[in-house]
């Protein structure tokens, strides 16, 4: 789909990808992904195809001010989210300094797509995060483990002789290779993660976004809702508030 009037510009850069789609209300377009080092240029490049009136961004990533003045200059409003920005969420978290800007996103889109649910967000990523909206609308945190690659890495890189590995499609109950073994308990893992908080708060809504969501949505016995770009969405919802406002 694409917004051909005036829309805003919502950006999601994450450790691994860059994330960047034009909205309208709270309508994402076409998403556009990059993993490169030159983020502005990729940013002012999408900018380009039409001058967005809001520009909302979420980063996890450091940046200087150059950055964020250039993006200035392509719009009428630039809004970095954190746990300073105005949004229409009540964030509970002991330490709102130190929550990713993805997550506060993730929290607002899920409670707008629930509204009066209680909510378990799952993020399948570089970090897998386990966040919790109350039904009242309230963010009340939640949990950051490793992501199924960063699990990959973590055992190649603080061992001797364990291999890096690629995500297999399927893994056996039992390992009966060194290879086999991997996967399984990476796999594996995760899965019985997952599956222990599902099991825990069997009454909220469950919700699968990020990379690896179809690869694990695929794998759960319990109904879960898997939604693409829950953080973009978010964003949106940011930026249709800040032009309403």
């Amino acid at each position: 789909m694409t917004l051909s009037i005036v829309a805003n510009l919502i950006i999601d850069i994450g450790n691994t990808a860059v994330k960047a789609a034009f909205s309208q209300g709270t309508v994402v377009g076409n998403v556009h992904r990059y993993y490169g080092k030159e983020v502005l240029d990729f940013i002012l490049s999408i900018a380009a195809e039409q001058k967005p009136q809001i520009i909302a961004i979420s980063t996890v990533r450091k940046f200087d001010d150059n950055f964020y003045c250039r993006l200035e200059g392509e719009c009428e409003k630039l809004v970095v989210l954190n746990d300073k920005t105005e949004i229409p969420l009540v964030n509970r978290y002991n330490t709102p300094s130190t929550l990713g800007p993805d997550r506060l996103s993730s929290a607002f889109a899920a409670k707008e797509l629930f509204p009066g649910r209680d909510i378990l967000i799952f993020d399948f990523g570089t970090a897998l995060t386990i966040n919790f909206v109350a039904s009242s609308g309230e963010f009340l945190g939640g949990n950051i483990s490793l992501g199924l690659k960063t699990r990959y890495v973590a055992l190649n890189l603080y061992t001797q002789q364990l291999p890096l590995l690629e995500t297999p499609a399927e893994v056996e109950a039992i390992g009966a290779s060194t290879n086999d073994a991997i996967n399984s308990g990476v796999v594996l893992g995760a899965i019985f993660e997952v599956e222990g908080y599902i099991r825990q708060y069997p009454n909220h809504i469950h919700i699968f976004t990020g990379g690896d969501a179809i690869y694990f949505a695929e794998k759960m016995k319990s109904p879960i809702f898997v939604v693409y770009n829950l953080v973009l969405m978010g964003l949106a919802r940011v930026a249709d508030y800040y032009e309403k406002k």
